[in-house]
């Protein structure tokens, strides 16, 4: 079982910064992402995931209105950390090839080789403003998502392993015939020149790819290492597995050199009883403003203006999270819940699977999973930090350490070790 904890502070749920337990102070809080980022190691986590994005306003996530820049952060969190996997988001609609690899490649150095890329293409058309840009249609954002990734491949490539020699005695710096010019020429990017940074210890950092569209799974099955996704029902997470992993065998690749790991919303108490009214004082403090701009989003339209206890209405046709706001509807329509429901579900823990109870509970929810094929591992969405997260890693981690289920130790020291990865080979 792979496990990564997925960084959105001071919590996932709407009203996690509320909790007496959140830390919201210092903001942005270094002190708090070096605490999460210990604990994750001390639970040999996989990997540190940060999730981006740029929009800002008082109606906000409470988590995106104010943030680090994610490669900055990961690069800090690299120097007191040593076996944790660093991810962090970056976007191929508002980026340069040429900036992301490098990026990504410096961290992979930095780290010594736990650098992870989480591939998006932006959602949220009202990100464009930011960049006085147009914002692409669905399918031509995941087009120049494929071209993004391609030119990114070609420039890591650019040095040989080892070409940096330092030779002093015959006075070269570098290895003659290590360097490979990349060119590339696409529809949305071209890249003519090299990387100015040596190759990565793991070769490329780790790709992470969390589209459940069409689009998406098709980018996911040829490019992807790590597929994160929304999952809550388990029977639909298995037949979303196992067509995943055909279309990645498909591509010509063998199904193990893809993870799923779906998001889970952990709310962890010394009884059920406790995890319920943990929950329940979390619902309490919703703010409805925050909720309904949540919902709005992942749904692709204005639910303010609909009755809260009625059902909820069939969204039009999204280009925004299209593969989230069809989940959401299902969800809703499967369960039977009200617009009222739907938004409380979706202030916790955005249509991810929500688990609530003690630490056993917890365990053999994500055991069954596991065992039954829908998951490789899971992403680790707290509902408010830090005080959840350690509940889970010294509470939940040890059980499935006991049932053989997940390591006890890193065996390796790069991320691509930890998830049993091959490094790729410079062709």
């Amino acid at each position: 079982m792979r496990f990564g904890v997925f960084v959105q502070v001071p919590g996932h749920h709407v009203g996690g910064w509320r909790h007496p337990d959140a830390v919201t102070t210092d903001w942005p809080n270094l002190r708090l992402m070096q605490h999460i980022a210990a604990a994750a190691e001390r639970g040999k986590f996989d990997m540190f995931f940060l999730g981006d994005g740029f929009a800002t306003g008082y109606d906000e996530h409470p988590s995106t209105i104010g943030k680090f820049e994610p490669l900055t952060l990961l690069a800090a969190l690299a120097m007191t950390t040593s076996r944790l996997g660093l991810a962090a988001t970056a976007s191929t609609t508002y980026a340069e090839p040429y900036h992301v690899a490098r990026g990504f490649a410096s961290l992979d150095h930095i780290s010594g080789g736990r650098a992870a890329w989480n591939v998006v293409t932006t959602a949220y058309s009202k990100s464009s403003a930011v960049f006085g840009r147009q914002h692409p249609p669905h399918s031509e954002r995941y087009a120049m998502a494929g071209e993004f990734v391609e030119a990114c491949r070609l420039l890591w490539d650019s040095w040989d392993d080892g070409a940096f020699i330092g030779d002093k005695q015959a006075g070269r710096f570098v290895r003659p015939g290590s360097l490979h010019i990349p060119r590339f020429d696409g529809k949305y990017f071209s890249v003519e020149g090299a990387l100015n940074v040596p190759r990565a210890p793991q070769g490329h950092p780790v790709l992470i790819q969390a589209g459940s569209s069409g689009p998406g799974q098709a980018l996911a099955a040829r490019i992807a290492d790590v597929v994160f996704t929304a999952q809550n029902d388990p029977v639909e997470a298995v037949t979303f597995y196992r067509a995943l992993k055909a279309q990645v065998e498909a591509f010509g690749r063998h199904a193990d050199e893809v993870l799923v790991m779906p998001g889970v919303m952990p709310i962890i108490g010394d009884t059920e009883a406790a995890a319920q009214v943990t929950f329940a004082e979390l619902n309490q403090n919703i703010d409805a403003r925050q909720a309904f701009t949540v919902l709005s989003e992942r749904l692709g339209m204005d639910m303010s203006g609909y009755p809260m206890d009625g059902p909820v209405p069939t969204p039009p046709p999204t280009e925004h999270l299209k593969s989230r706001a069809d989940l959401l509807i299902e969800m809703a329509r499967r369960d039977n819940l009200t617009l009222r429901e739907l938004t409380y579900r979706v202030a916790a823990a955005r249509g991810h699977l929500l688990v609530i109870g003690t630490p056993p509970q917890i365990a053999d929810v994500l055991e069954c999973w596991f065992r039954s094929g829908a998951a490789d591992g899971f992403n680790i969405m707290p509902p408010f930090f830090p005080g959840q997260f350690d509940a889970f890693v010294d509470g939940v981690v040890p059980i499935l350490q006991q049932r053989g289920l997940f390591r006890a130790d890193y065996a390796g020291k790069t991320l691509r070790d930890h998830l049993g990865l091959k490094r790729p080979v410079r062709n």
